[in-house]
């Protein structure tokens, strides 16, 4: 069970300027227009891409659940679509854990070892940290690079996890071999 599991979160692996440059490359759509979104993740072998944002709930932040995931189907007309149980038990869910007022630790139900911080940043907005290349950074896009394989067993190139320094805002990015 743990190996599917991190075989999920390797496939859930999937961002400012040189980031988005990076997405229109491979021809990746980069999702705009949300002021709840934190990152997204994009993965081959298609363009539909997994948006994940802040959950409100009566205007406060959803203390159960305060980052909501959810598909943009642009392989079928860029409708939104809702992860389904298996998406959310085995693969794209997260986990939460409230640490403090207005401070959460967020992992994948996948891997838990990907640990990301919820938390207020210098700019009072509600920001997704983790670390890139040791450093703290604001988490804006994920990309998992997949050359063959198969569903339960993909052939996995490269995860880039790409972030800005919240101190300087240069763009940073973190390639793992897997």
């Amino acid at each position: 069970m743990i190996m599917i599991r991190r075989i999920f979160f390797i496939i859930t692996l999937l961002s400012s300027f040189s980031i988005n440059m990076i997405a229109q490359e491979i021809g990746f759509p980069i999702p705009t227009g949300n002021s709840r979104q934190l990152f997204y993740l994009q993965r081959t072998p298609n363009k539909n891409t997994l948006v994940y944002e802040l959950n409100y709930n009566k205007g406060n932040i959803d203390k159960e659940d305060p980052v909501h995931g959810y598909w943009i189907r642009y392989q079928e007309d860029g409708q939104k679509e809702e992860l389904n149980f298996i998406q959310k038990t085995f693969a794209y869910g997260l986990k939460t854990k409230n640490i403090a007022e207005n401070q959460y630790e967020i992992c994948f139900v996948s891997y838990k070892k990907f640990k990301m911080y919820l938390k207020l940043g210098a700019d009072n907005k509600f920001h997704l940290y983790t670390s890139i290349n040791k450093k703290t950074a604001e988490l804006t896009s994920i990309y998992l690079k997949i050359n063959g394989g198969a569903f339960w067993t993909p052939n996995i190139e490269y995860v880039d996890i790409y972030g800005i320094d919240p101190i300087s805002r240069s763009v940073m990015k973190e390639r793992m071999k897997i």
